[in-house]
Order: structure tokens, then sequence, then C-alpha cells
């Protein structure tokens, strides 16, 4: 069993409540040494929070992750399956003895290896739902409501594998997100620029997509968004559809490396050290005990464990990783780290992909 499934299954033996409800852990990949990254987080909100009612999450992310939902008030957290390259989904069933608010801070956990990237669900569960928080920044927001000045499309042949490239012109320091009827979620725009929010989305073959699908985008400055739809068609014309997912490839994703960061960091121990030491004391309880004692054992070498272990990463020596600072085409900057040194130097030409680099040759 590799490191990754194993530091896997310690975290749900540390975390008993932990539920999979109808779905697989998913498969880990050769994207297991890329940096994770959440591309979009949603879910279908509903009329009503009560037993028996389903919460419809979907993820898209580097591929090849294990994807794990978390709502406060609920018994358990929802593992989600991969279901398409990058694209997680999963249903979480309400029960009489969870106690799930509106508003509750729904979290979502990428994990590649032993790195995790981590989102917050920027909107209620309930769909008329509106929280205090939410009335208070509505009632102050007179001087500080989001625009969008300008929305648009680079095109694609609208067929799996294709490519739609969407800038979005608007207020800086705000995040952007896309709605494309016949998707499933949302995709987050990233803010390239000042007021310059840019993203590809792939499309997939279960989308189901036409030239005139409603497509919304979305700003939000904390609890006030505005929205604006497209009003351009989706479908490129045969001659222009290789330049255009060309140029939305090197719009987005391409760059010049500009320089290459040695970071030192010392070991503080963390929840890693805490499973790593919970598991070898888990299983060395589990030895020692017997019959009623040895549960007992276990919960105690469990907890004995995870000190120790935290204990131990704590004197561990200090650590290096590598930064690649990459200056994109289109004038932002990508900072990609790796535990290991990736090879790059200053003046390589490189490109963006699942959250790593990759060689523009």
């Amino acid at each position: 069993m590799s490191n990754c499934k194993k530091l896997f299954f310690a975290l749900f033996l540390l975390l008993p409540l932990t539920v999979v409800s109808g779905v697989a852990a998913a498969q880990q990949s050769a994207y297991s040494s890329a940096t994770p990254r959440v591309g979009g987080f949603d879910v279908k909100q509903v009329r009503k929070l009560t037993a028996g009612t389903e919460l419809n999450f979907t993820l898209y992310g580097t591929p090849g992750g294990i994807a794990i939902i978390s709502i406060p008030g609920a018994t358990g957290r929802l593992l989600l399956e991969e279901v398409e390259t990058g694209f997680y989904a999963g249903i979480y069933t309400i029960k009489s003895t969870d106690r799930i608010a509106a508003d509750s801070r729904v979290t979502a956990n990428l994990r590649l290896g032993n790195q995790v990237a981590s989102v917050v669900l920027d909107e209620p569960l309930i769909a008329s739902a509106k929280t205090a928080a939410q009335l208070r920044a509505e009632a102050a927001a007179a001087q500080a409501n989001p625009a969008i000045d300008r929305f648009e499309v680079i095109p694609g042949q609208l067929v799996a594998g294709s490519d739609l490239g969407f800038t979005l012109y608007g207020t800086p320091g705000a995040r952007a997100s896309v709605r494309i009827a016949g998707v499933k979620g949302r995709i987050f725009l990233d803010e390239t620029r000042d007021g310059v929010y840019e993203g590809i989305y792939t499309i997939k073959s279960s989308d189901r997509i036409t030239a005139d699908s409603k497509v919304t985008a979305n700003l939000r400055v904390g609890d006030v968004r505005t929205s604006a739809v497209l009003g351009k068609s989706l479908l490129a014309s045969s001659n222009a559809a290789a330049d255009n997912r060309r140029s939305a490839r090197q719009c987005a994703n391409c760059g010049v490396v500009e320089a290459v960061n040695v970071i030192e960091v010392k070991g503080e121990g963390n929840y890693l050290g805490m499973i790593a030491g919970g598991l070898a004391g888990a299983l060395l309880g589990h030895q020692v005990g017997g019959g009623s004692g040895k549960q007992i054992a276990t919960v105690a070498g469990a907890a004995g464990g995870a000190f120790a272990g935290n204990e131990i990463e704590k004197r561990m020596k200090t650590t290096r990783h590598y930064e690649v600072i990459t200056r994109l085409e289109n004038g932002g900057t990508q900072a990609v780290s790796y535990e290991t040194d990736p090879g790059y130097k200053a003046g390589d030409r490189v490109r963006v992909e699942n959250g790593t680099l990759v060689r523009n040759q």
C-alpha cells in the first residue's frame, strides 16, 4: 500500500465519524506529484434542510486527488468520487441527528500526496437564505458594490476536450466565477491582473453545451455580488478553433520562469505528524490489548502515538522546498512549490497545467 493511501486510512482511523455514502476513494495517479488546486466548488441549493434532503456537491480541481467535504452540524464527512478527470461529485443525505444550518461553513479539501488545497463554500445551502452577515454587508455596501465592466469568451468547438476561455473585467480584489448552462457546478476565474479575471474550462463528455447556452459571470466582494450574462456564441468557426484554443492556453497558462527560490522550513509539527504517530500508536495498542482491554489499549495507544508523532516531527531538521516564480504572458505571476529541485532556471519557457509546471517546447 502506498504512503499516500496509508495516510488516507490513518485519517479515517482518527476520525471515526467520517462517512462515505455510495462513493469510492479517488485513485492516486500520475498527478500525485502535482500541487493540488481547486478550480470550482459548488452545491445544488435546496429548499429546506430536513432529514432525507440530499445535498449535491461538485468540485473541479487537480485530477487524481482525494476530495472530502466537511459540513458543520453533520455527523460525518463526504468523500467525493472523481467521475471524470478533475471533476469530483457526491451527495450527502441529511440525517435526523444532523444539525446543519443554512449558513454552515462548508469546506472542501483536495489532497494529493501530503499536500492539501482547501476552499470554503461561498453561498448558503438554502436557495432563499440570507445570513445575518450577508444582510449587514448588503446594508453597508452602498460604497463597495462590485461591478462587472466586461465579460468575454474565446469560443471553442463544443466537443469533449475543447477549451472555452473566459475573461471578466471588473472590481479588483473580488472573487469571480462562471456558470454555464449544461455544465454541473461553477468554475472559478483567477485574478491575473488588477480587475482582470481569467480561466479556461475544458468541455467534458457529460456536458450538454450548445452555442447559445446561457453563461453567467458572478463577481463577489464579501457577501455582496453582481452578475452579467455573456452575449456571445460559445461556438467557434472551424477555421478559428485551433487558433482560439492556442490563444486561450497561451493567455492564461504560458510564461517564463522568473526566479527559483530555495525556502528553508523548520519542522514544527502538524496534523500529519499527529496522524502518522496516531496510526503507529493505534497499531501498538492493538498488539498489547486483549478482550475489553484491547479497545482501551488501542485508544490509549492512538492518543499517545499521536502525541509522540507530533513531538518527533517538531524535532525534525530544517527542510527545504523550491518555489518557482513564473511571469505569465498575460502579465500575471504564478508560484508553484516543489519538495525537490524541479530543474527549472530563470528564462525557461513553461506552461501551467493542473497546478504544476510543464516545459513549453
